[in-house]
């Protein structure tokens, strides 16, 4: 008996020490600042982070589980929307406002973790250092905890700086996405050969043969393409601000051929793991391409495809495979969008 309370006489004194050394040599709440600049325009890094269906999609305390469930509430974007979250794998829940609103300046932020009524505060500031970059600061005031609890003051800022460098990185990945899709759109001039000089890329897709009597070619692209689509979204669980347009990879002339091989695939920023054997990454190296943009039926591509191998011959120029990277999604009985670029070289 003697011994048990000798015991409990030393954790209490251990319990006592712990929580005295807490009370008097740690805050009660946390307060601090972060700031990051990003290679994109002030408008396009606002909207990313006051609308809450944009920001739960790359910020990383959301994407970092794939059990997580969030729920929107109107309006969705601005002043007075809000998200409600569970991630029952994880064992954590919460609320999530935008209190205020300074269009391009300023917003602020109240997050309700698990069953805590008293909210972290974060204020995030933007400001333009240049028409192509923005400035990000993050101003954050954590709730008070009790003594017992104030020793997670010791790693609260450098667990919200690993979450904020982790989800720039994906906010670059999807604004680095967009950005590309508007310029494209922006340059698109139909029925004119031109010259491009085409960056490396990372495809994820599969690789078909089919017919190509009648319309049955792009039938089986448009299907290809789904199965595509569905696995990149639904399996992989990417957003579609998290790729490029559909490219579509086949030999420049076997559009005479009876049979066609080809590889349909969605632009990716980088490799990651995969568990289905039907789908495979290819990677473009950088290339000059002659390109054009056509619009019309598919089966109408095949003159912009003759046009651009008449130019590479008369240029004396070899050429590879021939890519069709579609502008708007391909979609059974309607016209194509789309930008055809012939790969040349010496």
């Amino acid at each position: 008996m003697r011994f048990f309370k000798i015991i409990a006489v030393i954790i209490v004194l251990l319990v006592g020490a712990y929580a005295a050394s807490m009370y008097f040599f740690v805050e009660e709440n946390k307060n601090f600042q972060i700031e990051k600049e990003v290679d994109y325009p002030l408008e396009k890094v606002f909207s990313q982070f006051n609308n809450l269906q944009h920001f739960t999609r790359w910020n990383n305390f959301f994407t970092s589980s794939k059990s997580i469930d969030i729920d929107y509430y109107t309006p969705y974007e601005g002043k007075g929307s809000a998200i409600s979250y569970v991630d029952n794998k994880n064992n954590r829940g919460g609320e999530m406002f935008i209190r205020y609103e300074n269009p391009n300046k300023t917003l602020k932020y109240q997050l309700f973790e698990d069953k805590n009524e008293n909210p972290t505060l974060v204020d995030v500031k933007f400001k333009a250092v240049s028409p192509e970059r923005t400035k990000i600061t993050w101003y954050v005031h954590t709730p008070k905890l009790s003594v017992l609890r104030r020793v997670e003051n010791f790693w609260t800022e450098d667990r919200f700086a690993e979450n904020i460098e982790k989800s720039m990185g994906n906010l670059s990945n999807v604004l680095g996405n967009k950005v590309e899709k508007d310029n494209q759109m922006a340059a698109i001039k139909y029925d004119s050969l031109m010259v491009e000089k085409e960056e490396e890329k990372i495809i994820l897709g599969i690789n078909v043969s089919t017919s190509n009597k009648k319309d049955a070619l792009y039938k089986n692209v448009v299907m290809n393409y789904n199965k595509v689509y569905n696995y990149v979204t639904m399996d992989l669980g990417k957003k579609d601000d998290e790729f490029g347009f559909p490219v579509m990879m086949t030999d420049a002339d076997n559009y005479k051929d009876k049979e066609v091989s080809y590889f349909i695939g969605i632009p990716l920023s980088k490799k990651i793991g995969i568990t289905d054997n039907n789908y495979s990454f290819r990677t473009i190296s950088p290339t000059q391409d002659y390109i054009m943009y056509y619009k019309g039926t598919y089966a109408g591509r095949i003159r912009s495809i003759q046009q651009l191998i008449q130019k590479a011959k008369k240029d004396e120029m070899r050429f590879g495979d021939i890519r069709q990277t579609f502008i708007e999604r391909p979609t059974e009985d309607q016209n194509v969008n789309m930008k055809l670029s012939l790969s040349v070289y010496k």
